[in-house]
């Protein structure tokens, strides 16, 4: 066995080097080990550290040696986080007591055998080639790609573990044992005492896989979706028009499969890779959050259906969608910004259709797309074209595909295009207005300057005396 020592080896030496000074001797374990002998590297690596006792005192310690953040996660089970940036790279260590009498109890209370890798820090530093702790078989496993439960308890222990089960195997493309398989099938309802913020984060794990689609499906098979997001129930098996050839669910999962090769396929386009590697406070990315409205386009469809001459439907399920999407990420405890940005691709992601059913394309419909869109304009347009990718109903002709795609990609072209020009000044602002025409400060002005800014752009007037002309008009 062959350990390669990455670099966070210069963290872990200080770490090292306040232990000793403490006379406490630290072990990591965890995921931390099993990415380094899959030869995995994390750009911010997360590091989990047991030690005996007293880890919540000894974290406050070494917080104050390396000046970081330091936060009490569990008191009662004593374990304390700290978070380090060094270098333009962010470190988050945990310490924890022994779960136990001592380090081997300790790993028997961990979740899976590949996870119940220990090495001291110490001799780890010294010669990361030897000392490797594995009483459960945990490298076996890696070898096989195996994800395999330690113990029996283990779902029980901690129920999030039924779903990290899955974003494990997403995450690192490992088979599920099937006795760990199927306990998670029969232990899934425990899900629902799990918190929602630690919900989304293994949720988060798998959207940010490629593959992420086919385990939303897998966890939809054995029940587990559901607890997480009852909002899907009723798309199952819910038919939809002639322009469609799948439920609304598959559609949904198909959607996202598409979305898949749409990022492949514009891999060489500089502009759109650094627009999908765009990071949030959250952490989160925009290409998880372009999967998650991929996965929530249709959401509102079931409470739109309406039946009408024996037809299907589904007038306004992307308002529908959008107020249902309030309660998801509430739930979820997702940002006021990354529900925001989730709303304008699902109340949005119908626009673009339309644009393409036109005869033509206008200035005043480039710009309202534009405008409504904002930085969510190439998120709206790549879930628009996967949409239609996956919509292959008989109705669904050559040439309306051609034409959305023709219009997907020259809005593309437009919208990077608009970011590189200087923005065309206003040729009136709000105090203007109310100065010429002697009205109270009030929501009017702005949907005055709204619609100035809308006839500006689309060249209808250029300069200030059209513009309050044009104001006058709206006012009377």
């Amino acid at each position: 066995m062959h350990l390669q020592l990455t670099e966070s080896k210069r963290i872990l030496r200080s770490i090292l080097k306040f232990s000793q000074l403490k006379k406490i001797k630290l072990y990591i374990v965890g995921g931390f080990i099993r990415d380094i002998i899959l030869g995995r590297s994390r750009k911010n690596p997360d590091i989990d550290f047991a030690v005996a006792r007293n880890a919540i005192r000894f974290a406050a310690g070494l917080a104050k040696q390396l000046k970081s953040g330091f936060v009490v996660l569990d008191k009662k089970n004593g374990c304390a986080r700290l978070v380090k940036k060094k270098e333009g790279t962010v470190y988050t260590l945990d310490f924890t007591d022994f779960r136990g009498r001592d380090l081997l109890d300790d790993l028997a209370k961990r979740d899976f055998s590949i996870n119940s890798l220990a090495v001291e820090l110490g001799p780890f530093l010294k010669n990361s080639n030897s000392g490797l702790i594995d009483p459960y078989e945990g490298l076996k496993d890696i070898k096989s790609r195996i994800i395999r439960m330690v113990g029996l308890r283990a779902f029980d222990d901690d129920p999030l573990r039924i779903l990290r089960t899955f974003s494990l195997s997403c995450m690192l493309d490992f088979k599920i044992a099937p006795k760990t398989l199927a306990l998670a099938r029969r232990k899934k309802n425990k899900l629902r005492r799990v918190s929602f913020e630690r919900i989304r984060d293994e949720l988060f794990k798998i959207l940010s896989s490629p593959n992420g689609y086919n385990f939303l499906a897998q966890l939809d098979s054995y029940g587990v979706l559901e607890i997480i997001i009852p909002e899907i129930k009723p798309m199952k098996r819910l038919k939809q028009g002639p322009y469609h050839h799948l439920d609304v669910w598959k559609h949904t999962l198909e959607t996202m499969r598409h979305l898949e090769r749409i990022f492949r396929s514009f891999n060489r386009n500089k502009d759109i890779r650094d627009y999908l590697g765009q990071e949030f406070p959250s952490g989160h990315g925009r290409r998880e959050l372009i999967r998650m409205g991929a996965f929530m386009h249709d959401i509102g469809k079931p409470k739109a259906l309406r039946i009408e001459k024996g037809k299907l439907k589904f007038y306004g399920h992307e308002h529908i969608g959008a107020r249902m999407l309030s309660e998801v990420t509430r739930r979820l405890k997702l940002s006021n910004n990354e529900s925001y940005i989730l709303k304008r691709m699902v109340t949005l992601h119908l626009r673009p259709g339309y644009l393409a059913d036109n005869a033509a394309l206008t200035q005043r419909a480039r710009f309202r797309f534009f405008r409504d869109a904002g930085e969510e304009a190439i998120s709206v347009l790549l879930i628009s074209l996967a949409d239609q990718r996956a919509t292959k109903g008989f109705l669904t002709t050559e040439e309306s595909r051609r034409r959305h795609e023709r219009l997907i990609r020259r809005l593309i072209k437009e919208y990077f295009k608009n970011k590189t020009e200087k923005k065309i000044p206003r040729l009136i602002n709000g105090h203007d207005l109310i100065k010429k025409f002697k009205l109270a400060p009030s929501p009017l002005i702005g949907k005055i300057l709204a619609e100035i800014e809308e006839l500006q752009a689309i060249g209808k007037i250029k300069t200030k005396q059209q513009a309050f002309s044009s104001a006058k008009k709206l006012i009377t």
